[in-house]
């Protein structure tokens, strides 16, 4: 039987294709990949326009602009994939100003030889994590490398929004001596179970990332706590490296109290058996949020009574310290310097 033809040639196959060096030459190949894969699963009115530029009007307020680029190795991971991680990491980016993502754009290096199918798996992953934050991906561009000059797929995304509260400034130079230092959930998920599969590690229940859209998550709270000195979400790095950012942006110092850290015994099994300090490692669906001291129960209700804050909790305080030292108070009474991830302890972990 006769395949049906599209405008750029017949269907692609999804079952024993791979990206050939043509997919992305500029030619027919490309079209129809671009046609059939791309346009297909990310359809919108923007993107229909089918230029080298998405043009529109934008709405009123401040804009936000990020971008981010996923490496993530295994690409497939329990709790996600490196496509809906390419429309979480960014879309959390604009978030943790107070912006609401709007267009994200997506760029795709492919490696010659990756299976057609699961390349669509990726690209239809990627549309519904877009669709399910709100986000339209509305350009985008796709080159290909030979086999053995990529690992796969890596793919950029760039995320633009807008901050509607004209006197909204969530910057990370705002936290000041006596603010809570409050974050939104279990600290480790990602990285330990993007980890425990690279490594071929079984834990049970099983390590699942927590990758996930912020942007319901962050409106709830500067909803009920619109005080709310600042917001970053602990990704690379981790909490460690986000608190020590937040205090050299605004010259101060930190101190956690250990006992108050959510973890999950599955991660900080994990991290013990790795000898991984849970603190160092990246999550992509917590934020850390400091706030005034007097509004910190406030903050953590509104947390809790989101559902991806339902684990929240009050970790430490802010304090007048030059040195700009985070510190932590430990289970057994004494106090430890948390200080930046020396080294590279978690590869490709997005």
């Amino acid at each position: 039987m006769a395949a049906t033809m599209t405008p750029h040639g017949p269907p692609l196959d999804l079952t024993h294709g791979r990206v050939e060096m043509s997919h992305g030459a500029g030619g027919r190949a490309m079209a129809q990949l671009i046609d059939q894969l791309f346009a297909a699963a990310f359809a919108n009115p923007l993107l229909a326009q089918g230029n080298d530029q998405a043009v529109f009007t934008p709405p009123p307020g401040r804009l936000a602009l990020a971008t981010d680029t996923y490496v993530i190795r295994p690409r497939r991971f329990p709790g996600g994939d490196i496509g809906s991680l390419a429309v979480h990491g960014t879309v959390n980016d604009l978030a943790m100003g107070g912006a609401e993502p709007l267009y994200l754009t997506a760029g795709f290096v492919l490696e010659e030889g990756l299976p057609l199918g699961e390349l669509a798996a990726i690209v239809k992953s990627m549309a519904a994590a877009a669709s399910a934050a709100g986000v339209a991906i509305v350009t985008g561009d796709t080159k290909v490398v030979e086999h053995g000059h990529g690992d796969g797929v890596y793919i950029n995304t760039a995320g633009l929004g807008v901050i509607r509260d004209p006197g909204l400034d969530l910057s990370g130079a705002n936290a000041r001596p006596g603010d809570a230092v409050l974050v939104s959930g279990t600290l480790g998920d990602h990285g330990m179970a993007v980890m425990a599969e690279r490594e071929g590690l079984a834990f049970d229940p099983p390590l699942l990332s927590d990758s996930a859209p912020l942007g319901g998550l962050v409106a709830a709270l500067l909803a009920a706590v619109p005080e709310t000195r600042t917001l970053r979400d602990p990704t690379r790095g981790g909490l460690a490296a986000t608190l020590n950012e937040l205090a050299a942006q605004s010259g101060v110092g930190m101190v956690l109290e250990e006992a108050a850290l959510p973890i999950r015994p599955g991660v900080r099994g994990a991290c013990e058996l790795l000898g991984i300090e849970p603190v160092n490692v990246a999550n992509e669906g917590k934020l850390v949020a400091i706030v005034p001291a007097a509004r910190a129960e406030a903050a953590l209700a509104a947390l809790k009574a989101h559902p991806l804050g339902r684990e929240a909790a009050l970790i430490g305080h802010v304090t007048d310290d030059a040195a700009r030292r985070v510190e932590m108070v430990t289970t057994l009474g004494g106090r430890r310097v948390i200080d930046w991830l020396a080294g590279e302890q978690l590869p490709r972990i997005c």
